[in-house]
């Protein structure tokens, strides 16, 4: 479990459930807050590892909220939702203390590689602490030592290997999309990376290939699906 707690501040209460539960989901600890006078009581009284504020909200909007945010816990990183998506508006965005403005509508999956893009970014969260070891088949993977057994076999993985299998099975039996896996990884989902991405894709395949139960799925269109 990711272990962070997620702020949510946004007045909408049908876009506010709905984000609440993905995230939920997703294993964030989210709360959910319907104006920034509710929010702010709030953090000054829980901790939290990272804010999402709507600009446009009744009370306090989320620009003043982020400033009086940024007053007692400079650190907490912030991403603004927003309608408004003129230049003067994400610079202001900016300005009040956001790590990330994400205008709407957007997709949950653009939010999550945000989400995770930040908490990279921060070095004391523990979206960074990886699991001692998962269960791939007949496999047992330790993402900290970077290491895949099998029986009594071991292989040493680079650490883009590493990274890219630990994306795998953090997302389970869902689809891992192309995109995301190459934003969360590489950063940049360029032509080149792809490229890269596709070289690794098929080194897992073969490291995996000793347990016929345990598949890497090409989804057309989309990316790919781990089977074990």
């Amino acid at each position: 479990m990711n272990n962070i707690k997620i702020l949510l501040a946004e007045d909408d209460s049908n876009l506010g459930i709905l984000l609440k539960n993905y995230l939920t989901a997703k294993n964030y600890q989210t709360t959910l807050f319907i104006n920034g006078i509710l929010a702010l009581e709030a953090i000054s009284k829980e901790s939290f590892g990272l804010c999402i504020l709507d600009i446009m909200m009744p009370e306090m909007d989320g620009l003043t909220l982020a400033k009086e945010i940024r007053l007692t816990n400079p650190e907490i990183p912030v991403i603004f939702l927003t309608a408004k998506n003129q230049k003067e508006d994400i610079i202001e965005g900016f300005k009040s203390g956001a790590d990330d403005y994400i205008t709407k509508p957007f997709s949950m999956e653009e939010l999550l590689y945000r989400i995770e893009a930040i908490l990279r970014r921060t070095s004391n969260t523990s979206i960074n602490k990886k699991e001692e070891s998962y269960l791939i088949g007949g496999y047992s993977f330790d993402p900290l030592k970077q290491i895949l057994s099998y029986r009594h076999q071991s292989i040493k993985l680079t650490t883009k290997e590493s990274e890219l299998l630990e994306l795998f099975c953090r997302h389970g039996k869902e689809v891992l999309e192309r995109n995301f896996a190459l934003k969360t990884i590489w950063i940049d989902d360029n032509y080149f990376n792809a490229r890269s991405m596709d070289v690794y894709i098929t080194r897992l395949r073969k490291y995996l290939s000793k347990d016929p139960a345990v598949k890497i799925l090409n989804i057309h269109g989309r990316g790919y699906k781990l089977i074990c």
